[in-house]
């Protein structure tokens, strides 16, 4: 099987840890460690939540290889961010290109942000691999529910999010073969200037949103066929419940990242 290189939206079933985990406790539990990440400082508290992170991904059995390749969109950003810390933050000179100063602190920064964001992709990412978007729309639901009171309209709000999940792989999926197709008749996408470039992709922007609308009107086909009338009097096959797992991954995981940032 073909692993895909976007692992954002991606559902691999299983009957691991994480995918018997109560997916509230998932989403919580993630945006803990999203919370742990911007509080710590030190590279002890980095290196005590890459090891949770770690941990996390073998309990999920999901294969390590497709957690690191779904890295890749985001190295241009990870190299342009350390880049811009290495040479623009002041302190003790390093050395110089051109006329540029690299700096200790700039490199020490730029390493620690880009660390900072892959364990946020990995830890973020975690959650949808292991939750169908079924479960993953009623958890959070069940999430933003106590916000209804002040008018937010917490179904509609859990049903778009995970369908712009779910479509960010299909998307990207549908732009790599249309790109295939374009160059396979002679396009060319690297030359040029970046107008020139701009304007070579417009032959693969025009036919996506095309496809992007045609999917759309499916889906809502799709969902009118099936007597879809928002959350109104809507049940569910399966009701969620937070059980004994729920309980000691919530624990264990707090109090793991309260001594990542409290002892560092």
């Amino acid at each position: 099987m073909r692993m895909p290189s976007v692992i954002v939206g991606q559902y691999i079933p299983g009957d691991s840890l994480l995918h018997r985990l109560d997916p509230r406790t998932k989403i919580m539990l993630s945006l803990a460690i999203v919370v742990a990440l911007f509080s710590v400082h030190s590279q002890w508290s980095y290196m005590m939540i890459g090891v949770l992170v770690l941990v996390a991904v073998a309990a999920s059995r999901v294969p390590f290889k497709m957690v690191v390749r779904g890295l890749r969109p985001i190295v241009f950003i990870l190299l342009l961010t350390f880049m811009l810390h290495l040479f623009m933050d002041p302190g003790e000179e390093l050395f110089v290109v051109w006329r540029l100063r690299a700096t200790r602190e700039g490199l020490a920064l730029g390493l620690t942000t880009a660390a900072r964001l892959i364990l946020l992709i990995m830890a973020t990412s975690l959650v949808t691999l292991t939750t169908s978007p079924i479960v993953f729309t009623d958890g959070l639901e069940k999430l933003l529910n106590p916000f209804r009171v002040i008018g937010l309209p917490a179904h509609e709000l859990a049903m778009m999010m995970t369908i712009a999940l779910r479509f960010i792989p299909t998307l990207l999926e549908e732009t790599d073969k249309i790109m295939k197709a374009q160059m396979a008749r002679g396009a060319d996408f690297d030359s040029g200037g970046l107008i020139t470039r701009a304007k070579a992709m417009i032959p693969i922007l025009v036919p996506l949103f095309v496809s992007a609308f045609r999917r759309a009107d499916e889906l809502a086909v799709a969902m009118e066929a099936r007597c879809y009338r928002g959350g109104a009097g809507r049940t569910r096959m399966r009701q969620l419940r937070l059980g004994a797992l729920d309980a000691i991954a919530a624990v264990g995981v707090v109090a793991y990242l309260t001594a990542a940032v409290v002892l560092f």
